[in-house]
């Protein structure tokens, strides 16, 4: 299916009464941005999304992106039209500088339009969002030659960005990487090596692509504290700015994947290349998580992005299939399946996981912003209070969205159910499409690991149960409104499972590491699931006393939220031996045994 509805509605109803919008304006650093000004933006990319970028969808995955032997890829036909339309829009620069020709939105409508845009087209969107990540390092760290010379049409998308890391010998342990940097002797370095799964390394969307590569320079020492950040060009540049001759950097090969075809993951091969540190020597890896920890809130994202886009499609499937005969219909008709308890039981619970995760992503932003605008104004406590709470949803978004985006993109292949594993109904596409995002930016275990390894020891885990505490207190708000009682007890149930589960970790993990990663992937999804839930109660408290969206739209929300923690929920008290058990039985077979 290439049509798309923009959640418009579920988009405002998240940023206005879950995220807090009007606090994030009402600082002195987005104070230039009104609500209604962005909110008539967002309704012309979603008009945009759906109009120019969702139909390339099919033609992305049916068609795909081709390596030629000349080093070249050619994107499917519809890809380059609808591109250019965006570099026009100037919609990219929401968030950025002004000085570079951003307009200095917050990030949290930046992460609004990426939503439009992966659910339109998700192998398209990660063009701009790998650019985006490039953009992120160079302004934080990059000269200021660099940021003047590169970032204003990096902005406009007129070039894209890459970011290099793995290579053949060096996926999550990035500190094998081997690429070399040699000094040149005029300030720039000759960069010689190899790295695989580069994202739009090789396109025909831009003139010209910004590659940040991780190298070893000389007499580096081993590991991660070895590795330093350089900016390698497609072209190279002239005096007066305009694009010169070719640089040694190159594609060699795409990788023949299950899902995401419109996007060319390329090999890229670099022989004596010219590239330019970006920041200081042996900080790369430093410099490098300033693009994967947006990165990774983005990836988070598409798990609600591709649910979102197959869910529409499973709801116009449900309702347009007849078979059987529903309870009460007249005998002999056929029903649409809609009617029948099993297939709404999966509507609405991706329903429900929707709104739990763009509740979860569009949270996670709203903290960024809010650490940003207290950093600007001088606020350092209060700045530390909400970056401690976006690094704390950071794995949270990444780890509970991609794996729940599987779960959801299989229920809505089941609804369609043999017609769903036929390519021609589209259904499949979203299932493949969504494999890829609880693997890149750092597998999912390594999300849980970041979790329990580092988020769970700020402040001595005092980060999570300040949050639990928060949401403790709405469970009791909660249980005053006529029908939510039930709903309010099962949060308070889970804010309990949590605390028991990270006081087990808090105190046992020090003293044994094992058991302490092997309960990491458990407490990630209980902890994520129970923070979806107070999330949830925050915006079914909202609707039921709004009067700024249509009531069917706000009983619909409150009926999600309470499905969500009535029956989603209560599933975090099951996690909780897989928590508190050590890791013995997870080793007691050999390797011999396993088989």
């Amino acid at each position: 299916m290439s049509t798309y509805t923009p959640p418009t509605d579920d988009i405002r109803f998240v940023m206005t009464h879950v995220a807090d919008l009007d606090g994030i304006l009402a600082t002195e650093q987005f104070g230039h941005v009104d609500a209604d000004s962005l909110a008539a933006v967002l309704d012309e990319v979603a008009r945009f999304m759906a109009d120019e970028v969702a139909p390339t969808n099919v033609d992305g995955d049916r068609i795909g992106s081709q390596w030629q032997p000349d080093g070249t890829v050619v994107t499917p036909p519809s890809f380059a039209p609808a591109y250019d339309k965006w570099v026009a829009s100037g919609f990219g620069a929401m968030p950025f500088e002004a000085e570079f020709g951003g307009a200095d939105f917050p990030w949290i409508s930046a992460i609004a339009v990426q939503e439009l845009f992966t659910s339109a087209n998700m192998a398209l969107s990660l063009c701009p969002l790998l650019t985006q990540g490039a953009i992120d390092a160079i302004l934080a760290h990059g000269s200021d030659e660099q940021k003047a010379t590169y970032l204003p049409k990096m902005m406009t998308g007129e070039w894209t960005g890459t970011m290099n890391l793995t290579e053949p010998q060096a996926g999550s342990d990035v500190g094998a990487v081997t690429t070399k940097a040699e000094p040149n002797g005029d300030g720039s370095w000759s960069i010689t090596g190899q790295k695989i799964f580069i994202t739009f390394g090789e396109h025909d969307l831009a003139e010209q692509i910004m590659h940040l590569v991780l190298a070893r320079t000389p007499g580096s020492p081993p590991g991660t504290k070895g590795i330093s950040m350089f900016l390698v060009p497609k072209f190279l540049l002239n005096d007066d700015g305009s694009l010169g001759e070719r640089n040694g950097a190159s594609c060699v090969s795409i990788e023949h994947k299950l899902g995401i075809h419109g996007s060319p993951t390329c090999v890229m091969s670099f022989e004596g290349a010219s590239g330019w540190l970006v920041g200081e020597e042996l900080d790369g890896m430093k410099n490098m998580f300033t693009m994967m920890n947006n990165a990774r809130l983005s990836v988070g994202l598409q798990g609600l992005c591709i649910s979102d886009r197959a869910y529409q499609q499973s709801l116009e499937y449900a309702q347009e299939r007849d078979q059987g005969t529903a309870i009460g219909a007249e005998k002999g008709t056929s029903s649409p399946i809609i009617e029948h308890p099993d297939v709404r039981r999966m509507l609405m619970t991706q329903r429900a996981w929707i709104d739990a995760m763009r509740a979860l992503t569009y949270t996670n932003a709203a903290a960024l912003d809010r650490a940003d605008a207290a950093a600007a104004s001088g606020d350092s406590d209060e700045a530390r209070r909400w970056r401690e709470l976006a690094d704390l949803m950071i794995p949270l978004s990444k780890g509970v969205c991609t794996d729940v985006c599987n779960e959801m993109t299989s229920l809505a292949l089941q609804i369609h159910g043999g017609m769903g594993y036929v390519e021609e109904t589209g259904a499949a596409q979203h299932y493949r499409d969504a494999r890829i995002a609880a693997i890149y930016e750092g597998t999912n275990g390594i999300q849980a690991a970041d979790l329990v390894g580092r988020k769970l020891a700020m402040r001595g885990g005092a980060v999570i149960t300040d949050l639990l505490d928060e949401f403790e207190s709405r469970a009791e708000e909660l249980g005053a409104i006529d029908g939510l009682s039930t709903f309010a007890d099962r949060l308070a149930e889970a804010v309990g499972t949590a605390r028991t589960a990270t006081a087990h970790l808090v105190e046992h993990g020090p003293s044994d590491p094992r058991s302490l990663l092997a309960a990491s992937g458990p407490y990630l999804r209980l902890l994520g699931t129970t923070v979806c839930a107070g999330l949830l109660a925050k915006g079914a408290i909202a609707a039921s006393s709004a009067d700024d969206f249509d009531p069917a739209f706000l009983e619909a929300k409150v009926t999600s939220a309470k499905f969500f923690g009535e029956q989603i929920l209560p599933t975090t008290a099951g996690l909780l031996a897989a928590v508190t058990s050590p890791a013995d039985d997870l080793y007691a077979l050999t390797p011999t045994q396993l088989l």
